[in-house]
């Protein structure tokens, strides 16, 4: 079976390899001559992904269906005539407001009709606008006006309008500001892209312009779904309706949308639609959402400097009026104590006028006749600018619909996000099929002029099932793989790894450590196993139970420090209080590993079984430096191109922190294989470079003529001494998580920096390479027609919504439980 628990790094177990190898005349040797000038004097082909050489025969046929929907175009012979567009206000300033954009452009196109000569366009929102077709001239100017575009704007109903800073100064009352804007639009002819170029793309002939082609049909459809209120995240949209949320606690919700992108295909234009999720702060009232926010009890409660920045920047709605505004911070003092200039016009409407100073509060429930209930104590709202404050009371204020929640979630929110985006196959078959049908795309006006028909039917395709691979376990014996799993029930493992000096902690688990620790010894022991007692086993004192958990963490250590004179264990098994995600997991995670080097196995018991013991085993071995099963055809080494030759493989990607965490650096990491003939056994190499770089900048790292300190080097001289002293003369590289539009990079970039690497070390060495790029994240799903059933595992698909020329194809690697996963592979490059 599939080891499972809540375990995901896997720590180097092997000493660093020997900075100088021995020399005979056939090892790896350095190169000393080598400049920066040199490289730059020479001027490289560019390298591009290679193209298929065939299609596979393999397997048993299997008949599926796609998410693809087949897109028709009977104006191939039409161009797109891109414009830029250039939004000021009256003053010259650059519109920068996000999102009012398209309402001036909405205006533009309802009041110059005739001047575009009656046509349609799409805008990206920003500073592109495309038609079919051009405008009567290269270059329009338009001055439109709209009665309401900023969230920052007073009403005739508002809130008292302070002008001064809400702890004192100048409180003059400003004269009201006007309901409406001027706006100068400039559109100017920029490009002609020829339709043509999306044919040419689909007979393999891709160039900027079919590039630019199929991106103006992305932008029709984000411009559709902009018109339908929905949110807009890239190529995603989200509709506002509370049957697409959940909630994900602390004043978040899960959005579900979907997904939608022009793709060219073997089988010609397809239209990808899929699910997507994400995430949005929960709209209504506004006290509500700080109350779950910070999970507090009551308002009274509340963090108020942490309310400030979480509220900055978020659009909410005023009771009664329903003006809309956008939040800029909080006054300082409550609302029955904030003060600010009320001017009272005179009976005959004449600008003769009193000033009084009264609070917020008093203005609100003597002046406007609104009832509050409990806002007097708290702060107000701040609406207005920086030297105009303009302050609402908080339970008038309702948060808007569809605002994303872009900091980080906790690893609850998730964990519950991932769990209530699963859907079964059947299930996400019919929400693909109503969103089909209620997108309407043939009501779109600029879809019919570009000739533009998207069928509403999957696209069938003809995949092959592979046979699972053989595999062996201890003493030799096969392990037979159904369905994607396997069972290592009364067998050993191939490689038991031995364990001694060793320690159990439990952070107030509900479980028997000393009887948990039992358990494994005695299960290890049938798998091959050794396993000493452990050297002692450590309770969480009680009174920390309740702490932050790095305080629980560097608690645990002082507690075990006295007991461990010898310095600390070799391996710890750490027993976790909740089921899954538990908060102490990263604190202990980078204690054990970045201070310690200390190896670790994180357990959640509350259903300790044998198969339960049996999975933490395989990953306890697997980091002690055992093998837990081996393919059956590497021993004998008939492993095809792999075991004829030195081969090694490299597993490279890169990082990045979670979303709001744009100082985090991002950490590159490769593994290669090691042992060769074995392809079974891998050590890891780690860098970390600036925050979301995807390359990877530490391939090779010069720092003298005879020193190189990047990962390539480190991985190298480890398979050489590993190998019997042999150097790879193949070298196959699995790239994860680039997206297509970064392929020549891997080739140019990434590539270049393993190629100086191997010269670097001999000069005369030249293998042979191969890279596949792996992605997960792409919107491509299969589904058996009239089944309930996941696609069965070792699935592969490589014609009619695969690239028209790219060597690529889809695979179900495993079973699904719930929903198959698959992995798109790309061969970038190969040489025979």
């Amino acid at each position: 079976m599939k080891p499972s628990d809540t375990t995901e790094v896997t720590e180097e177990v092997l000493p660093p390899p020997p900075s100088v190898i021995p020399h005979d005349g056939v090892g790896i040797q350095v190169k000393p001559e080598h400049t920066s000038e040199s490289v730059k004097k020479t001027t490289k082909p560019k390298r591009v992904p290679m193209s298929r050489r065939g299609f596979g025969s393999k397997g048993q046929k299997i008949s599926l269906l796609t998410n693809h929907f087949k897109v028709g175009i009977t104006n191939a012979s039409g161009h797109f005539f891109h414009y830029s567009v250039a939004l000021t206000y009256e003053d010259g300033r650059p519109v920068e407001m996000k999102g009012v954009g398209r309402k001036i452009m909405d205006k533009v196109h309802e009041t110059y009709d005739t001047e575009l000569s009656g046509k349609d366009f799409a805008y990206d929102g920003e500073k592109s606008l495309f038609t079919v077709g051009a405008l009567p001239h290269n270059k329009l100017e338009f001055t439109v006006v709209l009665d309401s575009v900023s969230s920052n704007r007073n009403t005739r109903n508002g809130s008292p309008d302070v002008n001064g800073s809400p702890n004192g100064g100048d409180r003059k009352r400003p004269r009201r500001a006007s309901q409406s804007k001027t706006f100068k639009v400039e559109i100017s002819f920029a490009a002609k892209i020829p339709m043509q170029a999306i044919a040419s793309a689909l007979r393999g002939q891709e160039s900027e312009n079919s590039q630019e082609a199929i991106r103006v049909l992305d932008i029709i459809l984000r411009q559709h779904a902009a018109k339908q209120g929905c949110l807009l995240v890239r190529q995603s949209f989200f509709h506002d309706n509370s049957r697409n949320f959940t909630d994900l606690g602390g004043g978040v919700l899960g959005c579900r949308g979907f997904h939608s992108s022009f793709r060219a295909t073997q089988g010609g234009l397809s239209l990808n639609v899929d699910g997507s999720t994400t995430t949005i702060i929960q709209p209504g009232p506004l006290v509500d959402f700080l109350i779950a926010n910070q999970n507090a009890r009551d308002p009274f409660q509340l963090d108020w400097s942490k309310a400030k920045r979480t509220l900055k920047n978020l659009r909410i709605k005023v009771k009664p009026s329903n003006s809309e505004y956008r939040i800029v911070g909080l006054s300082e003092s409550p609302c029955k104590e904030q003060m600010f200039t009320l001017k009272n016009r005179g009976k005959n409407g004449n600008d003769d006028a009193e000033s009084i100073e009264v609070t917020v509060y008093d203005y609100f429930v003597n002046y406007r006749q609104i009832e509050l209930r409990y806002s007097g104590d708290l702060p107000c709202i701040n609406v207005g600018k920086p030297k105009r404050p303009t302050y609402l009371p908080i339970e008038l204020c309702f948060l808007v619909s569809l605002q994303r929640y872009t900091k980080a979630l906790t690893v609850h929110q998730r964990s519950t996000l991932v769990e209530r985006s699963r859907q079964k196959p059947q299930e996400k078959m019919t929400i693909l099929t109503d969103v089909m049908k209620s997108n309407n795309y043939e009501a779109d006006s600029l879809l019919r002029s570009c000739g533009i028909s998207i069928s509403t039917q999957f696209t069938q395709v003809e995949g092959r099932v592979l046979s699972a691979p053989r595999l062996k376990a201890g003493n030799g014996e096969d392990l037979i793989a159904r369905n994607g799993r396997w069972s290592f029930n009364n067998k050993k493992l191939a490689e038991p790894s031995k364990i001694k000096n060793w320690a159990a902690v439990n952070f107030s688990a509900r479980c028997d450590t000393k009887g948990l620790c039992r358990d494994i010894a005695r299960f290890g022991e049938t798998k091959g196993i050794f396993i000493d007692p452990p050297i002692d086993v450590f309770e969480e004192n009680p009174q920390f139970r309740r702490a932050p958990p790095m305080v629980r963490v560097e608690k645990m250590f002082e507690q075990m420090k006295p007991q461990l004179p010898d310095g600390p264990p070799h391996f710890i098994v750490c027993l976790l209080p909740d089921r899954k995600n538990s908060d102490i997991y990263g604190p202990w995670k980078r204690k054990c590993l970045a201070e310690f080097g200390i190896f670790n196995q994180c357990l959640a018991p509350t259903r300790v079984n044998d198969q339960y013991i049996m999975n933490v085993l395989l990953k306890i071995n697997a980091k002690l430096g055992g093998l837990n099963s081996l393919l059956a055809i590497e021993p004998s080494r008939n492993i095809p191109l792999v075991s004829k030759v030195p081969t090694i493989i490299f597993g490279m990607d890169v990082s990045h922190g979670s979303p709001g965490q744009s100082d985090i650096p991002s950490v590159a990491a490769v593994v290669s294989s090691r042992c060769w003939p074995l392809i079974s056994r891998y050590r890891a190499s780690v860098r970390t470079q600036s925050p979301k770089v995807e390359m990877i900048d530490s391939l090779f790292k010069p720092v003298s003529d005879d020193k190189d300190l990047g990962i390539v080097r480190e991985l190298l001289l480890d398979f050489y001494v590993s190998s019997g002293q042999t150097k790879p003369t193949q070298i196959i590289i699995f790239r994860d998580g680039v997206s297509e539009s970064q392929f020549n990079q891997v080739l140019n970039i990434e590539l270049d920096q393993i190629i100086e690497a191997c010269k670097f070390l001999d000069e005369k060495w030249t293998p042979k390479f191969t890279i596949i790029i792996a992605q997960k994240n792409h919107h491509t799903k299969f589904f058996q027609a009239g089944s309930q059933d996941n696609v069965p595992p070792g699935t592969v698909i490589d014609s009619k919504v695969c690239h028209p020329t790219h060597n690529d194809f889809y695979m179900c690697a495993h079973a699904g439980m719930i929903v198959s996963f698959y992995i798109k592979l790309v061969f970038l490059l190969g040489q025979k």
